[in-house]
């Protein structure tokens, strides 16, 4: 009673639209993000609202309060199943906590789509359109095994993750990093049971500039010899500069982080992180908002990349200090192509 009550009260006017607009025959399509304040997820809705408006769908928009909040994503689910929605995309804050809303959707002939976080396990979505996050981070563990190798230095790594949900992206990311450098990552599917002695600690960030900031200063408080730090977001890059800043040390210590939003790609082009993944979230909507459209016109569902359990959306380094054998493009080509 509870739920429904906040659902009544709290989604009135969007349930009243949803109506409206199925009255005129336009499918109703659901976006859930993680939340509404990080770049990333309010670019991806841009990018699902002008497809949206391309394909002649009705876009119902929903997040999370904050990284990490399944609640909130069950709900707006059960909601749009009461739109009568033809499906969604769904960037999950829990991947694993989710499925059983995700299955009620499906009984109800519902096409989900996982964007750049995948579901656990994968098949409980129809699709996923993602950046290989795997990659992202591996790519960014090349660049700094070069960059450290060239230079000489031994490493003292600080890893400054999400939360501890251990979701599917933060999982990929930092164990892809941690390949990348070089490391024995023991469980791929695990943040945290490496036993190699270059790894200082890890500590969560919740994909923000305070928890960055905070997870820095709690690590350097633990070993003040750090000099590696790998970031889940470039929010969290920015937070863990300014401790760094704080304490001294940011001329000593070498930041590397995934996204490749415009603030992001400014702070590679002045020196704060060193070198960046960047991911394609306007290309992810785009896609999921075309491959919802095109379910309700014929049934069909969206196919993989080939060789790959998931349609990639690319992924590309993003640095001013090139490193031999890790191929990049430099943040001049990152700010025509970055987002937020």
């Amino acid at each position: 009673m509870r739920r429904f009550v906040v659902a009544a009260s709290g989604l009135l006017l969007v349930f009243a639209g949803a109506a409206c607009n199925r009255g005129t025959g336009e499918p109703v399509v659901g976006l859930i993000t993680k939340t509404d304040t990080n770049p990333f997820f309010v670019t991806m809705k841009v990018g699902a609202q002008s497809a949206a408006a391309t394909a002649g769908v009705d876009l119902q928009t929903f997040a999370g309060k904050v990284d990490g909040d399944n609640e909130a994503q069950v709900l707006a689910i059960e909601n749009l199943i009461s739109f009568g929605a033809v499906g969604f995309m769904i960037t999950p804050n829990d991947s694993k906590a989710i499925v059983p809303a995700i299955d009620r959707a499906h009984e109800a002939g519902m096409l989900v789509i996982a964007l750049d976080t995948p579901v656990e396990p994968a098949e409980a979505a129809d699709a996923t359109f993602a950046t290989d996050n795997y990659e992202a981070g591996r790519l960014i563990g090349q660049w700094a095994k070069a960059k450290f190798a060239t230079e000489g230095k031994d490493a003292r790594i600080a890893m400054l993750d999400l939360n501890a949900n251990q979701v599917s992206v933060d999982v990929q990311r930092d164990q892809g990093f941690l390949e990348g450098f070089g490391i024995d990552v023991a469980d791929k599917g695990r943040i945290g049971d490496e036993s190699d002695p270059r790894i200082a600690g890890h500590d969560v960030t919740d994909g923000n500039e305070e928890g960055g900031r905070t997870a820095m200063e709690n690590l350097l408080q633990k070993d003040p010899s750090i000099n590696l730090v790998y970031t889940i977001n470039e929010p969290a890059a920015a937070g863990a500069y300014q401790a760094l800043k704080a304490a001294g040390r940011e001329r000593e210590v070498t930041i590397v982080s995934v996204d490749g939003g415009c603030p992001g790609v400014d702070n590679v082009a002045g020196g704060v992180i060193g070198a960046t993944s960047m991911q394609f979230p306007i290309k992810m909507a785009e896609l999921g908002v075309a491959a919802i459209a095109e379910y309700a016109k014929t049934g069909v569902k969206p196919q993989n990349t080939a060789g790959k359990d998931f349609v990639d959306t690319g992924v590309q380094l993003i640095t001013d200090q090139p490193q031999a054998g890790v191929e990049a493009k430099d943040s001049a080509w990152g700010k025509q192509n970055c987002w937020g």
